[in-house]
């Protein structure tokens, strides 16, 4: 079994802007395998089904996401799995041109609260992650360009990168995330 947790804030307000793109990439994962994430469980929505032939559980976070270690600990420690192993995070990079994305089987959480928090909870930082360009941060208030929605000329690349994520993902549970980091980590913009 693989828990796949895509990061995000929770409610309409903050739909489809950057800090979202975990929540997106769970969503089209979830629609082109047809599970229904709608179940309320450890302070997440959530649904189970089969990718290839591995039982998993897609859930988003609910505890916005400076907290989604808290959930995502909950799972990871409920039904007793191996972060290293058993566990794929997506999440939002800001120092990726949208399009791109990086796959890390373990690592610092590169100044992102929500990986933080993951790692604080589940007690390790081996766990892959699979982080999605939302365009390069440069200055002004990080809060208010990660709370922002892509610029409509970037948004067609994001939709790319969330395709070529899912595509990473399905690789990483057919058990090869050394071909899916080879794949996907290259940059395309």
């Amino acid at each position: 079994m693989f828990l796949i947790a895509g990061l995000g804030n929770p409610g309409t307000k903050y739909e489809h802007t950057r800090h979202n793109a975990g929540f997106d990439t769970i969503d089209a994962l979830a629609e082109k395998y047809g599970i229904e994430i709608k179940k309320s469980e450890r302070k997440a929505l959530s649904g189970q089904g089969v990718i290839n032939g591995e039982k998993v559980i897609l859930i988003k976070p609910q505890t916005f996401m400076n907290l989604s270690g808290e959930s995502v600990g909950d799972f990871v420690n409920f039904y007793k799995l191996d972060p290293e192993t058993q566990l794929i995070v997506f999440s939002d990079d800001v120092t990726l041109e949208a399009g791109n994305i990086r796959i890390r089987k373990k690592g610092s959480a590169g100044g992102h609260n929500g990986l933080k928090n993951i790692i604080e909870h589940v007690g390790t930082d081996k766990f892959v992650r699979i982080r999605l360009g939302v365009g390069i941060f440069k200055s002004g208030d990080m809060a208010d360009f990660v709370l922002s929605r892509l610029p409509q000329e970037d948004q067609q690349f994001f939709d790319e990168a969330r395709k070529r994520a899912c595509k990473a993902a399905e690789l990483i549970l057919a058990g090869d995330v050394n071909e899916a980091m080879n794949e996907f980590n290259a940059k395309i913009r």
